[in-house]
C-alpha cells in the first residue's frame, strides 16, 4: 500500500511536468507543494518561467486530481457492482448506467433542455448525471416486480433498459441536423478529462471519497454477498436491502464520474480483477487496494492520452481500452484470478 502511494505520489508529480511545455521535475514538485500548501512550503525562487506556475497550478493539477478521483471512482464502484451481482465481468455500467448517461448528454448537446439558466449553465453535465440516475432508479423497480431483487434479476433489467436508452440514443443522433453537436457527442462518448477545472474538483472529490470512506466500512457486506442469498440469510443478512442501497450510491458516483468525464470503460473492470489477483478477495483488502490501483492506473492513461501523439490530446477511454482489451483477454486466458472465497 505504501509503495502503491508513492507511485501515486510520484505520477502526479511527473504528470504535472511533461505535455507541450517540458517543465522540470524538481520545479513542477516546488509548485505543487506551494500550490496545496498555500505558500507554507515549496519555494519558487529556482523557478525558470512564472508562466510554468500557471500552466501547472490552473491546468495540469486540476486534471491530475480529476484523474485520481475518476480512476479511485470508477474503480471503487466496479469492485462493489462485482460483489453485488456476482459476476465477475460486471463494472459500473453494467447495470445500463452507461446508457442513460449517454442517452442524456445526448439529449442535452443535441437538443438542449430550454431557456432555464440553471440547465443552460449545467448543460452536458446535468444531462448524463440525470440519465444515469433515472436509469439506475428504472433498473431497481423493474428487477424488483414480481419479488425481491437478485443478482440475476439486476443484470437482465440493466441489459433490457441499456438497450433501450441505447435506441433512444441512436434516435436523437438520427434525426438532429447538428454535425457540430453529433461530433461533441462522439467525443463525449470516448471519455476526456479536457473539461478538467478548480472549480469541478470540490464537487468530484465529496463524493468520491464520501462514497469510497462509506464502502470501505461495508466489507463484511460484501464479503458475504460472494457467498450468495441462502449463505447471508443463515447470517441474518438481508442482501436485497443493501443491492438496492449499493445500487442507488454507485449510480449517483458514477453518474457524476460520467458527467465530468463522458464515458471511461475497462477502469470498473480490469482493476478490481488485477487487485483480486494481487490481494485476494477479502474486501477489507480488496477495496483499498482497488481504489489505489484505479487512480494510478487512470494517472498514467491520462499522461500517454497527451504524450501518444504530439500536440493531440486523445480521448482518454480510448487508451484505457487499448491497455485494458488486452489484459483482460490475458486474464481470462491464463485464468490467473479467483472470484469468491
Amino acid at each position: 500500500m505504501f509503495l502503491l502511494i508513492g507511485l501515486i505520489l510520484i505520477s502526479a508529480v511527473f504528470s504535472v511536468s511533461i505535455g507541450q511545455v517540458r517543465i522540470p521535475f524538481g520545479q513542477s514538485m516546488e509548485i505543487m507543494l506551494h500550490t496545496l500548501t498555500g505558500g507554507h512550503l515549496g519555494s519558487l525562487e529556482h523557478v525558470e518561467n512564472q508562466s510554468f506556475l500557471t500552466i501547472i497550478s490552473q491546468v495540469r493539477m486540476p486534471r491530475v486530481l480529476f484523474a485520481l478521483l475518476i480512476g479511485m471512482g470508477l474503480s471503487l464502484c466496479g469492485a462493489v457492482m462485482q460483489a453485488v451481482v456476482q459476476n465477475p465481468l460486471a463494472d459500473p455500467y453494467i447495470l445500463g448506467i452507461s446508457s442513460g448517461a449517454s442517452l442524456g448528454a445526448t439529449f442535452a448537446i443535441l437538443v438542449g433542455f430550454g431557456g432555464g439558466a440553471f440547465f443552460s449553465q449545467m448543460g452536458v453535465a446535468f444531462g448524463a448525471f440525470a440519465g444515469a440516475i433515472i436509469t439506475s432508479i428504472a433498473v431497481l423497480v423493474l428487477s424488483s416486480i414480481g419479488g425481491k431483487a437478485t443478482s440475476v434479476k439486476l443484470v437482465l433489467s440493466g441489459v433490457v433498459i441499456g438497450a433501450l436508452c441505447g435506441s433512444f440514443s441512436s434516435l436523437v443522433i438520427y434525426f438532429a441536423n447538428n454535425a457540430e453537436g453529433i461530433k461533441s457527442v462522439t467525443f463525449w462518448a470516448m471519455g476526456s478529462l479536457a473539461s478538467s477545472s478548480w472549480d469541478k474538483v470540490p464537487i468530484l472529490a465529496v463524493v468520491v471519497l464520501l462514497g469510497c470512506a462509506l464502502f470501505l466500512l461495508q466489507f463484511r457486506v460484501l464479503n458475504t454477498m460472494l457467498l450468495g442469498d441462502e449463505s447471508a440469510v443463515t447470517l441474518g443478512i438481508n442482501l436485497s436491502v443493501y443491492r438496492k442501497l449499493y445500487m442507488i450510491l454507485t449510480a449517483l458516483i458514477t453518474g457524476t464520474m460520467v458527467a465530468y468525464a463522458g464515458m471511461i470503460g475497462f477502469v470498473g473492470l480490469i482493476v478490481p480483477h488485477l487487485c483480486r489477483g494481487l490481494f485476494g478477495s477479502d474486501h477489507k483488502r480488496l477495496m483499498p487496494a482497488s481504489l489505489l490501483v484505479g487512480g494510478l492506473f487512470l494517472l498514467w492513461s491520462d499522461i500517454l492520452s497527451r504524450t501518444l501523439v504530439h500536440n493531440v490530446d486523445l480521448p482518454i477511454g480510448i487508451i484505457t481500452s487499448v491497455i485494458g482489451s488486452p489484459l483482460f483477454i490475458y486474464m481470462i486466458v491464463k485464468k490467473g484470478y479467483q472470484f469468491g472465497g
